[in-house]
Parts: structure tokens; C-alpha cells; sequence
């Protein structure tokens, strides 16, 4: 399961154009975002009787600086056969020019080691060139896109303008590092904040911020089977600053939810220096 998706996204723009200016770039909020994860649905097929986890994510940063996200998803997860502890831990890091994008990624199954990714993605005029380090060394080429933080600039702008329809590719680093993601996104009307909202006290003085209800749908780039059926849908509102609570992750035999239970918000990075 590519459990990271919610954040990890990039828009779908051709590699001879660069980012915007750092003026351009919405004051994202650096802050640590606290999730507990519950079964939503299960068919029979799933095996899945229940789910029960903890989601943390650390975003920091700035425009001028780059961007690193951390990110851990624990789960238990209960079959009528067994229960499994899974725990994945992931470090990345996004240069402010959106061009190297480094990525480590270390899984646990019942808190042994079970599998570690890392490597370092660079946005080539004509492509991207992952290098990878583990589990094995090896270089790949893959198709032109963006990466995690530009997604989510990217998300924010067009919902700002109203659009409530587009389609992104992605490279993220998750499972192993070895394909681009094609997505379609679908952004709802801005809505008001629900004083009976159950997250609105671990938002806190955020809990007035209105919001918009986005959708986003994975697919496989490299699946040439025809099936225009996504690996995975993800809902949840996204704040014009960057935080995103109310998730649902939808796998098709099964769906979890992650509630957003604590917040803390950082202190903002310095602007950038003027250019000489």
C-alpha cells in the first residue's frame, strides 16, 4: 500500500519551466499533524476485520530553503488469521527549485525490519533520473513531473482560482521509487468551518479557517492493461496554508480514516533574502 500519497503529491508541469518566484509561493505552515487511523469499511474479500493506527506528519521549511517532511504510519492490522504491526517511516527532503528530491523510506512488520528504500530524484530537461542506494544500487529513467511540496503549491493556487478538475503526475519515492503516478484531482467549493466539527479542538485557533473537500485518484503509470481503475482514491479537506485533516483512504477492499487529534504549528521560516 502507498500509505504516504496523501502528501506526497506534485503537479504535472514540463521540466523546461521553472517554479514560480518565491513571492508566488503560499505562506505554507510548518507544523506536526497527529492522526489516529480507523477502519472504515472492509468487504469479505479483504480479510481485513479491523484497523487501528497512528499517523504523525512534520512538515518544515521555506521557499528559499527547501522543503523536508517526515512522516510515520503505524498500523495494526486484524484478519481472522492473524494480527500484524506495521510501521513505516519515511524522511525526504525537496530543494527550493523543485529540481533533486531525496527520499528514505524504512518499513517494519512487527518491529523487525522488513524493507528500506532510499535514493535521490533529479528533474532533467528531458526526464527524471532516480538514483538509488537500497535495498540495491541502480539508476532509472523515468518520465518528466514534479515533486511532493510543488503538488501541493500547485493544489492550493488552483483551488484559490476556482478550478475543481486536473490531472498530475507524481514522484514521491514510496514502495520502490520506480514509477511515476498519474492522478486526477477534484476540488470541491470552499467551505465554511462546522462549529460541531470534531477535530475543530485539536485545530484550535485554526478551527474557523474555511477549507476545500479535494479528492484524488492514483493510477498506475506503467499499468498498460486498458483499466481506467485507480490503485487508490484519497479525500480529505485541504486549510490554505498547507495542513490537511479528515482523511479517507480508499484501497478498493478496503478504506481507513485518520482524524487529525493534535496539531502544533511552528514558528514561520524567515523570508527569503532579496536577490542581488
Amino acid at each position: 500500500m502507498r500509505l504516504t500519497r496523501l502528501f506526497l503529491s506534485a503537479a504535472l508541469v514540463s521540466a523546461a519551466i521553472p517554479m514560480a518566484p518565491a513571492l508566488a509561493v503560499p505562506a505554507l505552515q510548518a507544523h506536526r499533524a497527529v492522526y489516529d487511523l480507523t477502519l472504515n469499511k472492509a468487504s469479505d474479500r479483504s480479510g481485513i476485520t479491523g484497523i487501528s493506527g497512528r499517523m504523525v506528519y512534520e512538515f518544515n521549511g521555506s521557499p528559499c530553503e527547501g522543503y523536508t517532511v517526515k512522516f510515520r504510519f503505524v498500523t495494526q492490522i486484524v484478519t481472522s488469521e492473524n494480527t500484524r504491526l506495521t510501521d513505516q517511516q519515511t524522511t525526504t527532503f525537496e530543494d527550493a527549485e523543485g529540481k533533486t528530491f531525496s527520499f528514505v523510506t524504512k518499513s517494519f512488520v512487527d518491529q523487525n525490519l522488513d524493507k528500506e528504500v532510499k535514493g535521490m530524484a533529479t528533474r532533467e530537461p528531458k526526464g527524471l533520473k532516480v538514483n538509488i542506494d537500497k535495498p540495491d544500487k541502480n539508476t532509472l529513467e523515468l518520465a518528466a513531473t514534479q515533486f511532493p511540496t510543488q503538488h501541493l503549491v500547485e493544489l492550493i493556487g488552483k483551488a484559490e482560482k476556482g478550478e475543481n478538475f486536473y490531472q498530475t503526475n507524481l514522484f514521491d519515492g514510496s514502495e520502490d521509487a520506480n514509477k511515476v503516478m498519474t492522478t486526477t484531482v477534484v476540488v470541491g467549493k470552499r467551505a465554511d468551518a462546522d462549529k460541531a466539527d470534531p477535530e475543530a479542538p485539536a485545530l484550535a485557533k485554526l478551527a474557523t479557517d474555511k477549507y476545500w473537500p479535494v479528492d484524488i485518484a492514483y493510477f498506475d503509470d506503467t499499468d498498460k492493461s486498458g483499466e481506467e481503475v485507480p490503485e487508490y482514491r484519497i479525500s480529505f479537506k485541504l486549510h490554505e496554508n498547507g495542513i490537511t485533516r479528515d482523511l479517507v483512504m480508499d484501497y478498493g477492499d478496503f478504506s481507513m480514516t485518520g482524524k487529525l487529534v493534535d496539531l502544533s504549528l511552528f514558528d514561520q521560516a524567515k523570508p527569503c533574502p532579496a536577490s542581488k
